[in-house]
């Protein structure tokens, strides 16, 4: 095969197949989105956005967060589709489409990056922590327990994404979102961190699995979409998921108890193809640079505020803790969150120091340990 004479995105899939050929059908296999880039441009570089033209503005072309909770419902996808256009008096504008609805597999949306498939995306932390662990430290399960710890994790630990992400794979960090609190749902009653033992529990990341496999229970890892079906079929007796998108799906309906210990956040990052952004007008650039922090805080914020009220409440005045609701939603005491920390001191940290590999612990104690008090040991 002449590779040379493929158009992009084709010729960076044929490129991508010498290495890892499992990674080339998934691509073929889902291919829309890429299908829907590659007709839009000619034989040459890959643009990065449609150019603009006298009656036409430049669009980008965006892969977003998850389909239909409020963070892409609400901020993205007005962001993007709206304000875009609207604070650049008509000169710029975008398409967006949620991650799961391109086509776009979470454990791949990185290398779709790397590569100019996907200009600019959004990869979850815990879809991708598999493979690039030195990533995942923002966001392991047990660590923060609210959202103002999780603020101070994250400006710890930000300058060494924006490297890691730069050096490692091309992309200009732009963003970082976060989901609400990431909580357990239950079939049955619990009424504490103990209860948890013997259960099968579904799981989205590998430090959720760590953690719930501390609590002597069993992860099973699946999409967002397949909760419910996982559920349903008896495979799972809780599941960990976002309070109040486990509303959207309708996991309220059938879970009867909600254990509202934060286990993780969700913490996606939103970059650029290194490339796709210095080919952008300068112009647009302080544009993104500019807006883009109003956009996270307002994501930040409305995870917050979903956070502290009842997982199962709509926005009425009674959706707040203690409110009564059904199913039932059970809070973590204080002694829940001491032994919280023990679990992610003991057994969390440990097991990703062993994923990350050496150099980590080091990673760690200057960047996070600074602000939890938490120190890894350091092998002489």
């Amino acid at each position: 095969m002449n590779i040379s004479r493929i158009h992009r995105p084709y010729r960076w899939l044929a490129l991508a197949s010498r290495i890892r050929p499992a990674f080339l059908l998934r691509s073929i296999v889902f291919s829309g989105w890429c299908v829907m880039q590659a007709q839009a441009q000619a034989q040459g570089p890959a643009p990065v956005a449609a150019p603009a033209t006298a009656t036409a503005p430049i669009r980008l072309r965006i892969v977003g967060g998850l389909a239909n909770v409020n963070q892409f419902v609400l901020h993205e996808e007005p962001f993007w589709t709206r304000e875009l256009a609207r604070r650049s008096g008509g000169r710029y504008g975008a398409d967006i489409v949620p991650f799961d609805r391109a086509g776009v597999p979470g454990s791949d949306i990185l290398t779709l990056m790397q590569l100019g498939v996907v200009p600019f995306g959004t990869a979850l932390l815990g879809q991708v922590v598999a493979s690039y662990p030195e990533l995942g430290p923002p966001d392991l399960a047990g660590l923060s327990p609210d959202v103002a710890t999780l603020r101070q994790v994250v400006a710890a630990y930000r300058p060494q994404l924006i490297q890691s992400l730069r050096e490692r794979h091309g992309l200009e960090l732009l963003a970082v979102y976060i989901y609400p609190a990431q909580v357990f749902f239950c079939t049955d009653r619990i009424s504490s961190l103990k209860d948890l033992a013997g259960r099968t529990i579904r799981v989205s990341s590998p430090t959720q699995a760590d953690f719930v496999t501390a609590l002597d229970a069993t992860p099973i890892s699946t999409s967002f979409a397949e909760i419910m079906p996982v559920m349903r079929a008896g495979q799972a007796s809780c599941a960990i998921t976002g309070a109040m998108s486990g509303r959207v799906i309708g996991l309220h309906d059938f879970a009867k108890t909600i254990y509202a210990m934060p286990v993780s956040w969700g913490i996606a990052l939103f970059a650029a193809n290194g490339d796709a952004w210095q080919a952008l007008p300068e112009e647009l650039r302080k544009l993104l640079r500019d807006e883009l922090p109003r956009l996270e805080s307002a994501i930040w914020d409305e995870s917050e505020r979903e956070s502290g009220r009842q997982p199962t409440c709509g926005a009425g005045p009674d959706c707040r803790p203690g409110a009564s609701t059904r199913p039932m939603t059970v809070w973590p005491t204080e002694a829940e969150q001491r032994k919280r920390r023990e679990v992610f001191e003991r057994q969390i940290l440990p097991r990703w120091l062993e994923r990350c590999g050496a150099g980590c612990a080091r990673l760690w104690n200057r960047t996070i340990a600074t602000t939890v008090g938490i120190k890894a040991p350091v092998a002489p």
